[in-house]
């Protein structure tokens, strides 16, 4: 929101059941069916075409909202990038010893290298193996990535900008260069409002966790963070 100098970040939960578009060869529409959200970025080469894609699946779970551009960065570029910020901090949600000794539930931690993809991706291996609660760390490690690159924009110049160069290799987007420096002058300005999310109910489906969003829920969130309200006589 450039006027209120607000930035609001909805998390979707990848197992959330909604209408998928459906690429045949070449990328052509074959039509649509209904699954886990993520599925919608497997249909195409990986690139803008899965973005697109994705952008299409997510427009039509949020009730037809316009969606103006995309970035998409690799499994490979959360490490890079969470050094790139000097590691990442996190008082530990849950018990990671099995993978790395040092990842012990309730120790200070800071992450770096693999270890932060570890701990923002990792699920089966875990006592609780629920995505919901995935999704309770990447919010925790997202809030002090965020402390820890605004920091780091602080006291170099530029650092955004030159961040996503150092990832290119592992960065998609439909953004100009330019769109990019406005974006990143923005959030050097801006106040970033709490993650939100939303509610709903996660079920085992016949083969996968199938997470199906709270119809009001999905309303609330559309009408708040994507639109005005106005006064009529």
């Amino acid at each position: 929101d450039k006027d209120a100098q607000t930035c609001d970040l909805l998390h979707l939960n990848r197992d959330t059941m909604t209408e998928i578009p459906r690429l045949g060869f070449g990328g052509s529409s074959t039509g649509s069916f209904v699954g886990q959200l993520a599925l919608a970025h497997t249909y195409g080469s990986g690139g803008s075409d899965s973005c697109i894609n994705t952008v299409k699946a997510v427009s039509n779970f949020l009730g037809g909202v316009k969606i103006d551009h995309y970035m998409t960065l690799t499994m490979d570029a959360v490490g890079k990038i969470n050094d790139l910020v000097g590691g990442v901090t996190v008082t530990m949600l849950d018990d990671f010893t099995d993978l790395d000794p040092e990842m012990e539930k309730g120790k200070e931690v800071t992450l770096h290298g693999d270890q932060a993809l570890l701990y923002v991706r990792t699920r089966r291996e875990l006592e609780d193996s629920s995505n919901l609660h995935r999704m309770e760390r990447q919010r925790q490690y997202l809030n002090a990535f965020y402390e820890k690159l605004m920091e780091a924009n602080r006291k170099v110049n530029g650092f955004l900008s030159s961040t996503l160069l150092k990832v290119n290799d592992d960065f998609e987007s439909d953004c100009t260069v330019n769109q990019l420096d406005e974006l990143s002058n923005f959030l050097e300005v801006c106040s970033v409002n709490p993650i939100v999310s939303i509610e709903g109910e996660a079920v085992q489906g016949e083969e996968y966790i199938e997470f199906y969003a709270d119809e009001e829920s999905v309303k609330e969130i559309v009408l708040s963070l994507f639109y005005e309200k106005t006064v009529t006589d």
